[in-house]
């Protein structure tokens, strides 16, 4: 009988220990893949395929952002581009029910293209209103590329959501309530030969009352 009820105990404690080991990675709390329209300018809510999402755009270069995409190669994607762009621009998604956590475990993970001397970063908007932008980024490729970051490797930096500008690097953020997640190359668009293109994005995190 001892034996039996000793089995029983372990048994349960080591489904408990694997449900904990389950549990500590975040599921997926939302992705963007835009909607397969025309291109058109500016991007707008129109092109948001996930119902629960805004769209919000930034910067003085915002009015040029496109949806974009070409019937030749015939598996080119509905995207966000930054060629025309005069100045600087920011892309944010917004759930409209909740917040994230973006501590522990979470991540980004998203498909992108970059030409010439662009480098797509992940910005975000904090509980208090302030915006920071990653230190990591999605380098210039010559085909689609898909780019996985650890939101705890990131180093931050604050950003001016005006100009989409670094302004100095931020000590600790807190990262627990996060509003809006974006992204900016911090430049201009330089036509085809210089610019960013967002394919898809998911973000992995745990909800957060509003």
């Amino acid at each position: 009988m001892k034996s039996l009820v000793l089995f029983l105990w372990c048994s349960i404690w080591m489904m408990g220990d694997l449900v904990g080991q389950m549990d500590y990675r975040p599921g997926l709390f939302f992705r963007e893949d835009w909607k397969e329209t025309p291109p058109e300018i500016p991007l707008n809510q129109h092109h948001v395929s996930n119902p629960d999402l805004e769209v919000h755009l930034y910067g003085p270069g915002r009015d040029s952002l496109k949806k974009s995409n070409h019937e030749k190669p015939i598996d080119d994607p509905f995207y966000v581009w930054s060629g025309l762009c005069l100045d600087n621009w920011m892309v944010s998604l917004k759930h409209r029910k909740h917040n994230v956590d973006l501590t522990g475990y979470a991540k980004i993970i998203w498909r992108t293209k970059q030409v010439g001397l662009r480098y797509l970063r992940i910005t975000l908007k904090l509980a208090d209103g302030s915006w920071v932008v990653s230190d990591l980024f999605s380098a210039p490729s010559r085909d689609w590329n898909t780019s996985e970051f650890n939101i705890q490797d990131i180093t931050w930096y604050s950003l001016d959501p005006e100009r989409i500008t670094e302004i100095g690097r931020i000590e600790n953020p807190d990262l627990s309530n996060i509003e809006e997640i974006g992204f900016t190359d911090l430049m201009a668009g330089g036509q085809s030969r210089a610019c960013s293109r967002l394919d898809w994005i998911e973000v992995y995190g745990r909800p957060v009352d509003r």
